[in-house]
């Protein structure tokens, strides 16, 4: 009885110290989500303030061989895909599952050979500027100790 009681306490301690809420909030922006639905192109890659540095984006390649990038993007399962095919660039694809939540980030996950449950990290952007025919993708990058913005330019195919 008394570990009963000792558990339960336990318990309910453990739950009770939970934060409140997730930096990566699951609520769906619905709206931008539809916005984004279908194929679109990343026109251009830049860094307000220095276009003089080199940085590498989603671990995969230098952020100028996004350009001419092709991405699909489904709203009704969150799945899509992304394609580098520039030309000065080493070609790469991927599945992609993501989502836009109601604070206005763009949460990503590359899927590779792995199943989306299975992957554990991702890349969490701002969306800014959405219309029906663009948007942009803000991430940070750590350039030297400073943080500085990595706009990605995407215009509807």
């Amino acid at each position: 009885m008394k570990k009963g009681i000792l558990l339960l306490l336990l318990v309910s301690f453990v739950i009770g110290c939970k934060p409140k809420q997730n930096v990566t909030n699951t609520r769906l922006d619905k709206s931008s989500q539809v916005l984004v639905k279908g194929t679109w192109t990343i026109s251009s890659v830049t860094y307000p303030g220095s276009d003089y540095i080199k940085v590498t984006s989603f671990d995969i390649a230098d952020s100028k061989c996004f350009v001419g990038s092709t991405w699909k993007f489904i709203s009704n399962n969150n799945k899509g895909e992304m394609a580098l095919n520039n030309s000065s660039c080493t070609n790469f694809t991927s599945p992609i599952t993501w989502f836009i939540n109601d604070n206005g980030n763009f949460v990503m996950k590359i899927i590779n050979e792995t199943k989306a449950k299975k992957v554990a990290e991702g890349y969490i952007l701002t969306v800014a500027n959405q219309t029906e025919t663009s948007f942009q993708l803000i991430d940070k990058a750590n350039v030297g100790g400073k943080s500085i913005d990595v706009v990605y330019q995407f215009q509807k195919n």
